[in-house]
């Protein structure tokens, strides 16, 4: 078994906690960060969490333009 090292650790924790939702400045925190980049440099993010948030984000886009795509119909009243 390869030697482990207390930086293999906090790794490790970092790509799990990011991989998981938790924040990367909450992250950042819990590990003692002063820095983001240190923190992004721990964090290695795999392809499906980062896959996963930009179709949230681009579902969310789309129903805003399809939302305002609708056409407006006002219903008029005769007063008299």
């Amino acid at each position: 078994m390869p030697e482990l090292r207390i930086h293999d650790l906090k790794r490790t924790f970092a790509s799990i906690a990011v991989m998981n939702g938790i924040d990367l400045l909450m992250v950042g925190k819990i590990l003692g960060h002063s820095n983001f980049q240190t923190t992004m440099r721990y964090a290695h993010l795999a392809d499906a969490p980062a896959r996963a948030a930009a179709d949230r984000v681009s579902g969310l886009m789309a129903g805003a333009i399809t939302q305002s795509a609708q056409p407006v119909t006002k219903k008029l009243r005769v007063v008299g």
